[in-house]
């Protein structure tokens, strides 16, 4: 039996709360109506709109049958996700878009990426655990995969600086980049970090050099480049591999100059959860405001309730924008691919008159 909140394990977003007590209501109910002393006579029940069945047989102890309620109370559920994330806040997104259940770089690579063989290093410092890089195929396009590593657990999550990449990683995704363009092969690139690592070392080691080398040179790749910010797009740690031919978002991920505790921080002098808030908002950050401002060019829907929900339909709807993606942008000759590139970062920002 799969439980609701399987998908994430004791977390819990606060806007959710709601929800959270209707998902432990049900599975609760589904304990009892599995427990030993079931006697009650078996027949169909059906679920609607979420991500678990209902039992198809069996009744609770004494015999009681809880099928009744669990239909009811799922679409009690449903009704409510549908309502909670209709209005979620840019501040709700974010956290959405930060939830330790959503889907990693790695998790789409072990889903759809075949034959995926990782590269390591940057032939100068090291190998950063805050990027994965490796050739793989998707669909039938065989290209270069480049993301974010965040990490699973605690020890991953330090390794990896809970994705914030030093210069090396940066080096490293750039190094890989040029084998993609000498085998004239497309790149993917999957973001999802809230900024490059700040510390003292990786500024010794030339961490703005390191980005802006990588702006220029993605900007003049010549093969086709499709970026997707999957969770967090903070700063130039997200540009420093989002420099595109098509830049998209997922539906409840977040792309933006600074991240809103940053924003908070100058504008208000403290961040907390009024600040936090308010930044967000001004910082038109959800893959809505960006697809307004013309910063990206799609939006790729999530499943209800967002990808930490539902991993395997995420990871279907992300597969299936970069098949397609990949498949247009082959069409083009490389000079027009190139040319087209100038012209879509030059038109960011553009402001007319009349």
């Amino acid at each position: 039996m799969t439980t609701l909140n399987a998908y994430a394990g004791n977390y819990e977003l606060e806007f959710e709360r709601p929800l959270t007590a209707l998902e432990r209501q049900i599975n609760d109910l589904e304990h009892q109506h599995l427990s030993p002393g079931n006697s009650a006579p078996s027949h169909a029940g059906t679920s609607s709109g979420t991500s678990s069945t209902t039992p198809a047989s069996g009744g609770g102890a004494g015999g009681v049958d809880f099928r009744s309620d669990i239909r009811s109370l799922r679409q009690s559920h449903t009704a409510m996700l549908k309502k909670i994330y209709a209005r979620l806040t840019p501040w709700n997104t974010v956290q959405v878009g930060r939830h330790p259940g959503r889907p990693q770089t790695i998790d789409y690579i072990n889903t759809f990426v075949k034959d995926f063989a990782e590269l390591h290093g940057d032939r100068h410092q090291g190998d950063d655990k805050a990027i994965i890089t490796g050739f793989g195929r998707i669909g039938p396009h065989k290209c270069l995969v480049i993301g974010h590593h965040k990490g699973k657990d605690t020890k991953e999550k330090i390794a990896a600086n809970f994705g914030c990449a030093h210069p090396e990683g940066y080096r490293k995704a750039l190094r890989t980049m040029k084998l993609a363009e000498k085998f004239k092969l497309p790149i993917v690139t999957l973001i999802d970090t809230p900024g490059a690592y700040p510390g003292i070392a990786a500024e010794e080691r030339g961490q703005a050099e390191a980005i802006a080398v990588n702006l220029r040179e993605m900007s003049r790749l010549k093969t086709p480049i499709v970026s997707v910010v999957i969770g967090e797009g903070g700063s130039g740690g997200a540009l420093g591999i989002g420099v595109a031919d098509r830049l998209a978002m997922l539906q409840y991920a977040w792309f933006s100059v600074i991240s809103p505790e940053g924003c908070a921080a100058i504008l208000w002098k403290t961040a907390n959860p009024e600040t936090n808030a308010a930044a967000a908002e001004n910082l038109k950050l959800t893959a809505n405001d960006n697809l307004k401002l013309g910063t990206i060019d799609g939006m790729i829907d999530e499943p209800l309730g967002g990808a930490h929900r539902n991993p395997a339909a995420a990871a279907d709807y992300l597969e299936k924008y970069l098949i397609q993606t990949l498949r247009e942008l082959k069409r083009f000759k490389v000079e027009n691919l190139v040319n087209k590139r100038y012209e879509r970062l030059r038109k960011i920002g553009e402001l007319g008159e009349g």
